[in-house]
């Protein structure tokens, strides 16, 4: 996840402590598009509502989020779902292995980890997740061991600094609003300058900066927040390329 108003995420000292509740409380499950990982997945006696609200008793078992939720809810646990744009970057990383191999890689907003851990089984030499959810720290670390593979992992929001020293950044679904998509642009932008190769993994969302990417490859995955047994949808794989206009 990005942070759309640049904060780091808040840690509330009376909520349970993630790396335990997701042990706890999460299954291992492979992922349905990209059956050779696996991560600790959320089911409806999970409770993990008890993550993000401290008051949320441990009897109710809801675990239903909006997608879009803006209101004063605290905000959903995005981390634990598989998005279609990590989906499809992690698909094709396993399918295309010299993509990442050799290569240092960036998993921005990193959610789960998902796309990171594919970059580290498809030979990459190093991989570095951000996520600022502390939520989503502690599961990227839980589901990175599960799937024996080492990601370095900053937690705090690196797109209002220089990049990072990677070879290639992988960013899935990081347009999934306006204010975000703002911040994500530039600093992207900063990455190309540094020679840095970046690839979105993107359903089409309708932030999404079209006249900026190249398609390279289209699968066929479920996202978050689409209704259970609703068919796939095709999610595309692109490369994020230099604006002409200020060539």
């Amino acid at each position: 996840m990005i942070a759309a108003g640049g904060a780091d995420a808040v840690n509330a000292p009376c909520r349970p402590d993630p790396a335990e509740f997701i042990r706890t409380n999460m299954r291992l499950a492979p992922v349905p598009s990209v059956p050779e990982i696996q991560l600790y997945t959320p089911h409806p006696a999970s409770g993990l509502r008890r993550l993000i609200d401290p008051h949320q008793s441990a009897d109710d078992d809801d675990d239903t989020f909006e997608a879009d939720n803006d209101g004063p809810e605290p905000q959903p646990p995005y981390w634990a779902y598989v998005w279609a744009g990590g989906a499809v970057l992690a698909r094709h990383i396993l399918d295309h292995p010299q993509t990442v191999a050799g290569r240092r890689v960036l998993d921005l907003g990193a959610g789960s980890g998902l796309v990171g851990i594919a970059a580290a089984k498809a030979g990459a030499r190093d991989v570095i997740a951000a996520e600022i959810d502390r939520n989503g720290v502690a599961a990227i670390d839980l589901n990175a061991a599960a799937n024996g593979v080492e990601i370095a992992i900053v937690d705090k929001d690196i797109t209002t600094g220089p990049p990072p020293a990677v070879d290639l950044v992988l960013a899935g679904d990081v347009f999934y609003g306006r204010e975000v998509a703002l911040r994500v642009i530039p600093f992207l932008d900063r990455c190309l300058a540094a020679g840095i190769d970046v690839l979105v993994g993107d359903p089409r969302r309708a932030d999404l900066p079209l006249s900026r990417l190249r398609l390279l490859a289209e699968y066929q995955v479920p996202d978050f927040g689409d209704a259970k047994g609703a068919a796939s949808k095709p999610s595309g794989v692109f490369s994020f390329e230099a604006d002409d206009r200020w060539r």
